[in-house]
């Protein structure tokens, strides 16, 4: 019996938590799922959109599954996804981008990985008002995190049997805070000699990207580039509700979707699970629970080859209900 603490979240949240709860659990596998709130919901609940019971709950079973929560634009408590990576020291993001079955786009076998340090770099916030006319942001990058992530990036094209890690930066222009980060993946470098290894500036990659995507291989960046070039390779293979995340770090591991909370069609019943389906295959190879997790490859395989039962956002006519039904009824099917 594994325990989970399972973090719905906000507007469809709750939907594709619930719904990839029902289908994690057709496998077999035997979870005890806590369930705990964040975000908006934290915030309306208990005045805290990250309730300490909440950081104590994912330490205590090491593993979450996180739906979207909201973070407000420009106001408001600042981001969830960033304080709760801190908290835990979840310093690396791993968002996974291949091609899917019966999922149309103008690129074909698309099989790349984005590694993105998560803890540091502008996207840890830390910034201030000058006055009404002028604000300023620090961008932070050590040694010591660029390294980790570095080490985290090649280790996993080793283990993993890929060939390229691809570094991204702009370190033509920020020669101090990027040629950092260069620097130490360099060093991290020199304990993997069988691993191709090659430097691109940002701008390049993303055009790279939308040109010949399959050129690419691991990539590892600082944390806003990872952000956005995460986002952008998404959109090769079909869109953010397609692709799968994991925050890991030394002692924890959340595994979240990567999609937002869309408020405007929650509680619609129209909500596409799969992305954080597929954020529970990587959570349920972590667990070395290999099996249930090709069951729901499998099963995903088999959705998508029926676009007609698809949710509205991919083009079918199914319900967040349906798709969680043909693919709980899939799996028991080649269960038995």
């Amino acid at each position: 019996m594994y325990d989970i603490t399972l973090i719905p979240g906000d507007g469809i949240g709750p939907e594709v938590a619930y719904a990839v709860k029902e289908m994690v659990d057709s496998t077999g596998v035997k979870i005890n799922w806590e369930v705990k709130e964040a975000g908006e919901t934290a915030y309306q609940s208990c005045g805290n959109p990250l309730p300490d019971e909440l950081i104590q709950s994912i330490k205590k079973n090491k593993i979450g599954l996180k739906g979207p929560v909201t973070t407000p634009i420009g106001k408001g408590f600042r981001s969830i996804n960033v304080a709760l990576r801190k908290e835990l020291g979840l310093y690396a993001n791993l968002r996974p981008v291949k091609s899917l079955p019966g999922i149309r786009t103008p690129f074909e076998n698309v099989d790349l990985v984005v590694v993105r340090e998560n803890t540091e770099d502008l996207y840890a916030g830390i910034e201030r008002k000058i006055d009404d006319n002028r604000a300023e942001a620090i961008k932070i990058i050590t040694r010591e995190a660029s390294q980790q992530i570095g080490f985290f990036a090649f280790s996993y094209a080793k283990e993993r049997g890929r060939k390229k890690v691809t570094a991204v930066h702009k370190a033509n222009i920020l020669k101090y805070s990027d040629g950092l980060f260069l620097d130490s993946i360099r060093e991290v470098k020199k304990q993997f000699p069988d691993i191709e290894y090659e430097e691109l500036i940002v701008d390049n990659v993303c055009m790279q990207l939308v040109q010949r995507p399959e050129k690419f291989d691991v990539m590892v960046l600082p944390n806003l580039y990872g952000d956005i070039v995460s986002d952008l390779c998404a959109g090769l293979v079909g869109g953010l509700g397609l692709v799968p995340g994991a925050n890991l770090g030394n002692e924890y591991a959340v595994f979240e979707a990567v999609h937002g909370s869309a408020l405007d069609i929650a509680g619609k019943n129209m909500a596409n699970p799969l992305a954080l389906l597929q954020s529970a295959v990587l959570m349920l190879n972590y667990m070395k629970e290999f099996k249930a997790a090709q069951s729901i490859e499998k099963a995903i395989a088999y959705i998508l080859a029926h676009p007609d039962r698809l949710t509205p956002d991919l083009g079918g006519q199914g319900t967040t209900t349906s798709v969680t039904k043909d693919i709980c009824d899939y799996i028991q099917k080649i269960s038995c």
